[in-house]
């Protein structure tokens, strides 16, 4: 057998593609501990704790990565709920625009309403005043009796 062709995975030392293998599960199951955690070849050799050019070597592994992230996306599970949560927010606050809409609306009308009652109320006000000094004769008391 011709030892001088290496394979992929033997451009690498094992401890290197323990730590890859390692940093790659780590950043899958959204568990990072040196980076944010987003699904990045930067992220997995940061995490890896190892240059870009020794992760470059690791040809079996990336080709691993590439047909994970083909399968999967590039979506962690933290960015998952992150972008879950951002849409049920983002649900939640169109509902509540319309019901404020809404309101506003309600409001207006209201205040058109209230405002069209006022000055009814004081044109009552004012006619009332009109025929009740109009119609009302005062009554003058009655001197002492002249007899007759």
């Amino acid at each position: 057998m011709n030892h001088s062709a290496e394979t992929p995975e033997d451009q690498v030392s094992p401890k290197t593609a323990t730590a890859l293998r390692a940093a790659m599960t780590r950043l899958f199951e959204g568990r990072p501990q040196r980076t944010d955690g987003r699904l990045t070849k930067e992220n997995l050799y940061k995490e890896a704790q190892i240059s870009r050019a020794t992760m470059n070597r690791a040809h079996t592994i990336l080709a691993e990565w590439d047909a994970h992230i083909a399968a999967h996306g590039k979506t962690t599970p933290g960015e998952a709920k992150r972008d879950a949560t951002i849409t049920e927010l983002k649900r939640r606050l169109t509902k509540k625009t319309q019901e404020c809409t809404l309101l506003e609306n309600k409001l207006k009308a209201a205040q058109t309403t209230i405002a069209a009652l006022y000055h009814d109320n004081q044109a009552l006000r004012q006619q009332l005043d009109r025929h009740v000094s109009a119609s009302v004769t005062p009554i003058r008391p009655r001197g002492p009796r002249r007899p007759r």
